[in-house]
């Protein structure tokens, strides 16, 4: 079982050391051609300078803790159609930069990821925000192939969710759009709002299924267990892949730490209790968590690898 974290390494002062840059599109649509690639040219590399400092840590580490989720802003604004010039321009210097990443994460066995924003709508019924659903998948894809993946099934993961109100009809359509290579990494994942596991199902035999057992308690108000006969579906959706399981529990102070919550005896709303703690501070929720081992788990909390490096103590503990 590998433990991964999203986006930002952080180090035992809990800095961030490795930060990504940015800027915003208004600043960058008011610069001509030559000021917009000054001013991106830097960004980027930066950007892949920063990835390959935070693998360069991972690979120091016990092999179950070298997964990690990249940040979409790797490249800034890239989906901007005026960057598209400027990245044209900029891409003989940065592929090297994208194959020493990719190398490096192979050499290792760091296991990769993306997982685009709440407005990669692939299911929704607005055709223009579907359109650009298409273009921020096919963008992180990109980023991936730079890397050298999207050469075999789920040798690298995007992840995504279904929500959207064409449904699993609308989100086959759009996957139907997908280049080869992004139909090769995507994923789906349920959510606590709108797309229960039972919907997210539906895809399996378009693409894997990702378990968030968070977001399955919160809409379910039930902790879903690894003998479940769903699970026997995730897997498969899986191909012979070792599948990934998303986790994460309530904020601290709203659920109790030890035991499991019940929704109705908490009395809050869905809406508290999806936000992510900073900690896993629950041993009764981390072992239900690690009962799922056939999975690697995705740790969504605020600190990030400190907390999926302490949860990885305690499961050798259990172990």
């Amino acid at each position: 079982m590998k433990f991964g974290f999203a986006c930002k390494y952080l180090n035992s002062a809990l800095q961030q050391p490795f930060p990504f840059k940015g800027t915003t599109r208004t600043r960058f649509l008011a610069l001509d051609h030559a000021a917009r690639v000054s001013a991106i040219a830097p960004l980027a590399q930066n950007n892949l300078l920063q990835l390959e400092n935070v693998l360069r840590e991972l690979a120091l580490l016990p092999p179950a803790l070298r997964m990690m989720r990249i940040g979409s802003d790797l490249l800034p604004l890239y989906t901007v159609p005026e960057a598209g010039p400027v990245y044209q321009e900029l891409m003989p210097d940065l592929l090297p930069l994208f194959t020493r990443c990719g190398n490096l994460a192979r050499e290792q066995w760091i296991r990769l990821s993306f997982h685009p924003g709440q407005y990669t709508v692939l299911a929704s019924d607005n055709p223009d925000v579907v359109t650009r659903a298409l273009e921020d998948v096919e963008y992180h894809t990109l980023c991936a192939r730079w890397l050298g993946y999207g050469r075999a099934f789920q040798d690298f993961k995007i992840n995504i969710h279904m929500n959207g109100k064409a449904g699993f009809a609308g989100f086959a359509q759009a996957f139907g759009r997908l280049s080869p290579e992004a139909r090769l990494m995507l994923t789906v994942e349920n959510d606590e709002v709108s797309c229960s596991l039972d919907d997210v199902l539906q895809a399996q035999k378009l693409c894997p299924i990702v378990l968030d057992i968070h977001h399955h308690w919160v809409k379910e108000n039930a902790f879903i267990r690894p003998d479940d006969a769903r699970i026997e579906q995730v897997i498969a959706s899986w191909r012979g892949v070792r599948p990934v399981l998303h986790y994460s529990i309530s904020q601290e102070g709203l659920i109790p730490t030890e035991g499991y919550p019940d929704q109705e005896m908490l009395g809050l709303s869905k809406a508290k209790l999806r936000a992510h703690s900073d900690y896993y501070f629950n041993p009764t929720l981390n072992d239900w968590a690690l009962s799922f081992r056939q999975f690697d788990l995705m740790c969504e909390v605020k600190m990030k690898n400190i907390a999926s490096t302490q949860l990885y103590y305690h499961s050798l503990q259990q172990a």
